[in-house]
């Protein structure tokens, strides 16, 4: 199912045995627009913290709450690796989470576990233990040897990037739609009302030839012809699948 992030932002966390705090943010890797984890607030439980949780650990969603379950405690979130905010998520600290969790890391041979989501509608999950020290030596051993920077972006932190056609501006991004069945970003809702007012768009992470991270900008491989011929976006009416392939 396809889910606007913005409407996400705020969801409740729910451990085993309380809340834990709500969602803030959402991690994505620029190299294949998966979102890699879900940056959770945890308020006044612990004050001034963040912590990680990959989407694949997120159980069911009680749609009337607003909220998701998760099977870990408070205790072992509590416990987990701290996260500096102000800097880059690196992969040594990625590493780090899942080897205390236990799980395998979605870049090592045991990423199976973490390749698709499991969906808003599905049962809570429990993090699979990594079989065998061999599997996990390798795992370690490709972090090691990978960049320290994974490629992961803030949803927030994008959203606002102006959008550029072939021939010139078009908008800036106003929301990420979201797939639930594997964790992708599907589409980047664009708003164009200071080229097209009254309109808003969707444009597919493939017609992005070149994102410029220093200017805050978004070069795509389609015209603003393209983008205007294209059906408009209403955020108040459900996601129609007919819209994905508005603009190639």
């Amino acid at each position: 199912m396809l889910r606007n992030a913005s409407a996400i932002k705020g969801y409740v966390i729910a451990a085993s045995d309380g809340r834990i705090g709500t969602v803030s943010d959402f991690l994505f890797d620029d190299a294949n627009w998966k979102i890699r984890w879900l940056v959770v607030d945890t308020g006044k439980w612990l004050t001034g913290r963040k912590v990680l949780l990959p989407p694949s650990v997120l159980g069911q969603l009680d749609p009337n709450g607003s909220e998701f379950s998760i099977r870990l405690t408070m205790k072992q979130v509590k416990e987990s690796p701290d996260i500096d905010t102000e800097r880059p998520v690196s992969r040594q600290f990625e590493t780090n989470i899942y080897d205390y969790y236990g799980w395998s890391p979605y870049w090592g041979k045991g990423a199976g576990y973490f390749v698709g989501g499991f969906g808003f509608g599905g049962g809570a999950m429990t993090a699979l233990p990594i079989s065998g020290s061999q599997r996990r030596a390798e795992d370690v051993l490709i972090a090691q040897q990978s960049d320290d920077d994974p490629h992961l972006r803030s949803i927030e932190a994008v959203t606002g990037y102006h959008i550029h056609a072939t021939n010139g501006e078009i908008g800036h991004i106003e929301d990420f739609i979201l797939e639930d069945s594997d964790w992708s970003v599907h589409d980047l809702v664009v708003d164009t009302k200071n080229w097209w007012p009254g309109n808003k768009v969707l444009i597919l992470p493939r017609s992005i030839q070149k994102i410029d991270w220093m200017d805050n900008q978004i070069n795509l491989n389609i015209s603003r012809e393209q983008v205007k011929s294209s059906p408009a976006y209403n955020a108040s009416t459900t996601i129609d699948r007919a819209l994905q392939q508005i603009v190639p």
